[in-house]
Order: structure tokens, then C-alpha cells, then sequence
């Protein structure tokens, strides 16, 4: 939102110009007035009533639930009403599903009983299915309808639809059989039958399949809408790529925020109060602070090979930290690839048989760069006779903890999926901290190998 639009708006609101505020915000894009609303959040009531219902009603449904949940507190009742009246039943049980009990029994009530009824089924479904997404407002036609009929169909109830960009076909039960774009049915002969436009390429969603399954399958397909149906197949509504594409960023604001070892915030950063954050991320800190003290644990056993050969000690945060970064990496790409359906719990040996390449790979890696590291120092700054034993000691450690940190990061999300855990809370900072213990142990098992009798 430009300034110079900010300090209009406010000149309106100071002069009390309400007909030239009106005027003004009407002819905003939306998604400016949803702007305008994130910079001045203490007229967002005043915006919403001085705007036509169908553009407030229109901002209002992108705004966010903490927004929303301000305006209705504050809004006038007769404004209110309207609103949850026209929002779509989508929009709506969103909503619904956000607020406290009471506040969804207050607004319940400003609702027509159809209405209603349609809002409590909806609210009857699990909170991460489709059935909470959907919408029962779409145009269902016969097989036996000619074009002609159909049209008229639409003209009559085409404005109440979501969208009519899809036409359902429905035998006399309610059975979904098909789905027809309406640029074919626009193009046909008027007095063809719908049964014969039909292509039996269907693709529809169990109003009891996850959110995140439905994301995956709009991906894969290019449709704005795609059908809901019971386990009868019965069709029951539609979910909208709109829709789709909110959840889509809300599970991957989720996903990024336990991946960096927190819980997910349910409302915008700074809206979130400081006791809030606290509670979201001390849980996470706790937790990988016991972590942290099994790397203590392993160091104090290994205490008297570091007093006899003090230069290990100066290579700890090397190894540690590149068996850190590596399960990380592993850890983020494999989450991202189940998120977008590229592997999934079938693909494990795959997942493993690559990582165990890469990690060898990139082990080795830092093993040659290590080693030439060793010697370079040596030579400029001699500090042991035994620099090659010492520099297969950390070579060697490389590889190790590289290829292991790589396998766990790989392999936990795999396994938490499979144990019906969030893939997420194998969160990367969770994975380093596995990945300290284990890298110490392999790092001074090393060191034995190749200076006991030695050194050690």
C-alpha cells in the first residue's frame, strides 16, 4: 500500500468524509483494502461497514482469523448478519472452526436454518479434512439433459455457484459420474445429451481425505475445482484451487516453523504475544537441551584420550557441526518432497540407497579438503609428528558422521510418517542434536583406531 494512499484515507477519516471514504475504498482492488486494513488495523471496523456488502464481504474472507475475529467483536449487529450470511459455506466453516464454542453459537444463530444445518454438517467433519474445505454450492446436471436445459440450468442458478467454470453429472441418487468443463458444453449442439459429452476421466476427493492429500492431488491436475464425494460416491460439494492454495501455505508456514524447532504460531508473528512465543518455543529448547547433554555425557567418557592428545579436542566442533549440517539437509529436502508428494513411506529404500551415495560422496569431500587442511597447517605451523595419523583421524570422522547424519536425516521423517507422527517435528535442529552424540562417538572410535599405541 502506497503512503501517499494511507494518508488520504486517514485526511477522510479525520474530515468524518464517510460518502467519499465509501467512494474511495469501492474503487480499491481488494487486496489493497485488505492492505489498507494490515496498516491502519484500528479502522478495520469502519472500513468493513463503510464498504458495499458484497466488497466487504469479499475483503473480509482474506483477511486473517485473528482480523476477523477483531472486526466481529466490534462490528455493528446488522452488518455482522449480512456477512455471515453471504460469506461461502467454505469461508464460513473456516471461520466457525477457528472460534471459541460461545462466539460460534452467537453467530449460528444470525443464520437462515438452511443455512445453518449446512454449516453444522460441514463443522461435523474432521478439522484437517476436505469436508471442512468444501463447499455444497455447485451445479449438478443429468445425463439425459440436453445443452439447451443445461444452460437455462445454470442462467437460473449459476450465481449461487462457487464456480461454473465445472458442471457435476449426477445419476437420479446423487452418484457422481462425471465431470464437464463448461467451455464444452458451450461449444456443443444445443439439443445434444449431457451423457454424451461425457468422458469417464473423473478425478473427485472422499470428503474424509486429508487436506494435505488434496493438495498433492490439485497439483497433479490442472482444475480450478474438483468434486467431493462420500464413501457411496454420492456428491456433496466441491473444493476450489483457492481454497487449496490457503491451506497449502498455511501447512507450509507450519512445516517451516517446526523445522526450525518450534511449534507452529496460529497467528501472524507479531500479533503473537512474547508469553505465547515463550511457551511455543521453550518446549522445543527443553527438549534439545537434554539432547545437548548426551554430547556432555559422551565427551566426559572419552575425557582421558582428549587430556593425552589435547589437538582433538580443537577438531570437536568441525566434526559435530558437519554431521549437523549434513542430516539438516537431508532432513529439509526429504520433508520437502513428502510435502509435495515426491516420496512417500513406500519409497524408504530409495531415499536410503541415494543418501548413502550422497553422503559418501560429500563425506569424502570434506575428508580430502580436511586432510589438506591438516597438512597445510603443518607445514606453516608444525604441531605433531604424527599429522597424517591425526589427519585420518578427521578424515576419516568425516565420512562417518557426514554419512550418518545424512541417513538420519533422510530416514526420520520417513520413520515419524510411518508411526503417524508429523514428518516436521523432525525438525533439523532435533537431528543435529542426535547427530552431536553419535558424531562424537564415531569421531574418538577413530581416534583409537589410528593412535592407540600411538598417542593414546
Amino acid at each position: 500500500m502506497e503512503e501517499l494512499q494511507v494518508e488520504e484515507v486517514l485526511n477522510l477519516l479525520e474530515n468524518e468524509n464517510d460518502r467519499q471514504l465509501k467512494a474511495y475504498l469501492n474503487e480499491l482492488n481488494i487486496s489493497d483494502v485488505e492492505e489498507l486494513i494490515d496498516e491502519l488495523p484500528q479502522h478495520a471496523v469502519k472500513f468493513i461497514e463503510t464498504l458495499s456488502i458484497k466488497r466487504a464481504v469479499n475483503v473480509f474472507r482474506i483477511l486473517d482469523f485473528p482480523t476477523q475475529e477483531r472486526i466481529i467483536k466490534k462490528l455493528q449487529a446488522n452488518k455482522l448478519t449480512e456477512i455471515i450470511r453471504q460469506l461461502p459455506p467454505d469461508d464460513r466453516t473456516a471461520l466457525f472452526g477457528e472460534l471459541q464454542g460461545e462466539a460460534v453459537k452467537k453467530l449460528l444463530v444470525l443464520l437462515p436454518d438452511n443455512d445453518r444445518k449446512e454449516a453444522l454438517n460441514l463443522l461435523g467433519y474432521a478439522e484437517d479434512s476436505v469436508g471442512r474445505l468444501m463447499t455444497p454450492d455447485f451445479i449438478a446436471v443429468k445425463t439425459d439433459w440436453t445443452v439447451s436445459r443445461v444452460l437455462s440450468h445454470i442462467r437460473r442458478y449459476g450465481k449461487n455457484s462457487e464456480t461454473i467454470d465445472v458442471v457435476y453429472v449426477i445419476d437420479k441418487d446423487g452418484v457422481l459420474l462425471d465431470d464437464i468443463r463448461i467451455r464444452e458444453i458451450l461449444l456443443s449442439d444445443p439439443e445434444a445429451k449431457i451423457g454424451e459429452l461425457t468422458d469417464n476421466r473423473l478425478i473427485s476427493l472422499n470428503v474424509n481425505d486429508p487436506q494435505e492429500e488434496a493438495i498433492n492431488v490439485f497439483k497433479m491436475n490442472n482444475r480450478v475445482a474438483l468434486p467431493v464425494v462420500d464413501d457411496q460416491d454420492i456428491l456433496l460439494g466441491i473444493v476450489t484451487v483457492d481454497d487449496i492454495l490457503w491451506i497449502a501455505h498455511e501447512e507450509y508456514t507450519e512445516d517451516m516453523h517446526k523445522m526450525g524447532g518450534t511449534q507452529a504460531l496460529d497467528e501472524p508473528y507479531l500479533d503473537v504475544s512474547v508469553f505465547e512465543l515463550y511457551k511455543k518455543r521453550v518446549v522445543w529448547l527443553i527438549v534439545l537441551f537434554f539432547g545437548e547433554l548426551l554430547t556432555i555425557t559422551a565427551m566426559a567418557n572419552f575425557e582421558s584420550q582428549i587430556a593425552k592428545v589435547v589437538i582433538l579436542a580443537t577438531f570437536i566442533p568441525l566434526i559435530i557441526s558437519s554431521g549437523g549440517n549434513s542430516g539438516s539437509q537431508a532432513a529439509t529436502l526429504i520433508i520437502q518432497a513428502m510435502a509435495l508428494g515426491e516420496v512417500t513411506i513406500k519409497d524408504w529404500w530409495n531415499v536410503m540407497r541415494r543418501e548413502i551415495i550422497s553422503g559418501i560422496f560429500l563425506g569424502t569431500t570434506l575428508c580430502l579438503l580436511s586432510f589438506c587442511v591438516i597438512l597445510g597447517w603443518h607445514i606453516i605451523m608444525p604441531f605433531s609428528e604424527h599429522y597424517i595419523r591425526i589427519g585420518l583421524v578427521v578424515g576419516c570422522s568425516l565420512v562417518g558422521v557426514v554419512l550418518w547424519g545424512t541417513l538420519m536425516g533422510s530416514m526420520l521423517p520417513l520413520l515419524l510418517k510411518r508411526l503417524g507422527a508429523d514428518p516436521a517435528a523432525s525438525s533439523t535442529p532435533f537431528v543435529a542434536t542426535l547427530v552431536d552424540v553419535t558424531g562424537l562417538i564415531i569421531y574418538f572410535s577413530f581416534a583409537l583406531l589410528f593412535l592407540s599405541g600411538v598417542l593414546l
